[in-house]
């Protein structure tokens, strides 16, 4: 198992020349061209994992330093157990002991492929885990395994906590809805299918962020509408970007300016 040094996705062996996700325009290679790392180079250099807890029943975990993309897994801890999302590309024993001492894992899943990280390999060490993909993303699928399970519209995984594909960035784009985070409130962890902006007062939509190309309003349109049913005052992003309260409220706003702006109605200010 190799792991794209950009995108920190693991690939089976032999891998290809280079990395589908990173092609794509929704990602990027670096300018000096494919390289491939592993677990074993990882931890050679000192890799280490941060822990952030960010309110009781999620704790948020990183790379030091940052392995591909970056991104933040949330470990999901409930009475039945635990669900790990966004899955970073760095895993050891250590971090394994650490998520298994909360309760036996129920799955594995993320937002999207840029966030796929090591999933297999976590699983392999979580004790196998279904790692859960969204089927119309399973073409981005680098590592094949029988842990991984393809799921469509919604999934729930135990009670209160619940996959939903709303699609836009990608089209198996998804969100977890865990209605008791927040002091019950409910909580959306979103990747970047929605993503809390820098000023935790608005969130953005866009199919490609690092190359800026936007969503259309009648895409933003319909991934607000598929969420409206659910109650959440909360959304963490997947770098642990937040919208800290009022969130459902902020989400409905920012689909509004983006539409605005993608419609035309504010040429005049430019």
């Amino acid at each position: 198992m190799l792991i794209c040094a950009t995108c920190a996705v693991e690939y089976d062996e032999p891998t290809p020349d280079a990395c589908p996700i990173c092609l794509d325009e929704r990602q990027y290679l670096s300018v000096t061209g494919q390289r491939w790392t592993s677990l074993g180079e990882l931890a050679a250099a000192g890799q280490q994992l941060t822990w952030i807890d960010n309110e009781p029943g999620l704790t948020g975990v990183g790379t030091r330093p940052s392995v591909g993309i970056g991104q933040t897994m949330q470990v999901l801890t409930t009475p039945a157990g635990t669900i790990v999302w966004d899955p970073i590309g760095y895993v050891d024993d250590a971090a394994c002991a650490r998520i298994l001492a909360l309760g036996p894992v129920l799955a594995i899943s993320s937002s999207h492929p840029h966030m796929f990280g090591v999933q297999v390999e976590w699983s392999r060490r979580l004790a196998n885990p279904p790692v859960l993909v969204s089927d119309a993303d399973r073409e981005w699928l680098g590592r094949e395994d029988p842990v991984v399970e393809f799921w469509s519209g919604a999934r729930e995984i135990t009670k209160g906590v619940t996959l939903h594909q709303v699609g836009g960035h990608f089209r198996g784009s998804s969100v977890l809805h865990w209605v008791a985070g927040a002091d019950g409130n409910g909580v959306l962890l979103t990747g970047d299918s929605v993503f809390p902006n820098p000023d935790h007062r608005s969130v953005g939509f866009m199919r490609s962020y690092p190359n800026h190309i936007p969503l259309s309003g009648a895409v933003v349109e319909r991934i607000v509408t598929q969420l409206e049913p659910l109650r959440y005052d909360r959304i963490y992003g997947n770098f642990n970007n937040s919208v800290n309260a009022n969130a459902k409220a902020i989400l409905r706003a920012s689909a509004d300016r983006h539409i605005a702006w993608a419609r035309g109605d504010f040429d005049h200010l430019t």
